[in-house]
């Protein structure tokens, strides 16, 4: 038989009150932590419910943009703008005149130069690009460039765009095939071998070569051109230059503005 002493019993109680108030110690922390400061592992529930694992988030859709075909004829139709185009050729007056008379109605036009023109009037490549106009390639020799064999087509764009390189430090963000309105699959091919991304073709043909008389210019000019309108005009023609500001007049009563081609197509 085992005794307890009085001490025994003393023992006892004290050990019982540690354990009752070290229960109501560790209810007080939080469900992480333990009395001594380490953090203890979560009590899972049986009960819970599992969470599904979170989705990764979608990449956002890049923003589409329209690409523009490897030949123009025209810009935006939603936009109240026309280009003027100019082929870049004969009497270097008549162009000083049509560059002119352009910037007095606030006008800017696109010049294609012919290769041979700024070989003898290498001064107007500065002055078109001063007055805020564009200058691109509309070949060397201004010849029928869809007709020809594919090393003397290459060779008619190459020689134009050194010129404009040698002049200008660019060889102009616009080429147009000479002698014909749209480029040819090679001809095509070539200008994109040479850098120019695009052909500019047109939609409104002045038909200021035949001579017309400036009447029949500014009529047959204002009879085509809508908004987004891409226009065959033509330096070296005094009818062109007749013609010009009625056409500027009236494309301003009509709301639309005269710019570039690169303002135009962006």
């Amino acid at each position: 038989m085992v005794r307890v002493t009085p001490s025994d019993r003393r023992f006892a109680l004290r050990a019982g009150a540690g354990l009752v108030a070290g229960g109501a110690f560790a209810a007080a922390c939080s469900p992480s932590e333990s009395p001594s400061g380490a953090v203890a592992p979560p009590v899972r529930s049986t009960t819970a419910r599992t969470r599904a694992p979170a989705r990764p988030l979608a990449a956002p859709t890049p923003r589409a943009y329209p690409r523009q075909p490897a030949q123009i004829s025209h810009g935006p139709r939603g936009r109240s703008q026309v280009a003027l185009t100019f082929h870049g050729q004969g009497e270097p007056s008549v162009a000083r005149a049509l560059l002119g008379e352009a910037e007095r109605h606030g006008a800017r036009v696109t010049v294609l130069a012919v290769g041979t023109w700024l070989d003898e009037h290498p001064d107007l490549a500065r002055r078109i690009l001063d007055g805020g106009h564009d200058l691109g390639n509309h070949t060397q020799r201004h010849l029928a460039i869809n007709a020809m064999p594919e090393a003397e087509a290459a060779a008619e764009i190459a020689g134009c765009a050194d010129r404009l390189r040698r002049l200008t430090g660019s060889i102009g963000t616009w080429f147009r095939p000479s002698r014909a309105t749209r480029a040819s699959p090679l001809v095509e091919t070539l200008a994109r071998r040479a850098g120019y991304p695009h052909v500019l073709s047109y939609d409104v043909d002045s038909l200021d070569f035949t001579s017309p008389g400036a009447a029949a210019v500014a009529r047959t000019v204002l009879g085509g051109v809508r908004d987004g309108s891409v226009v065959s005009l033509h330096f070296g023609y005094a009818d062109t230059v007749a013609a010009l500001p009625a056409v500027l007049d009236e494309l301003g009563r009509r709301g639309l503005r005269a710019v570039t081609t690169t303002e135009l197509i962006g």
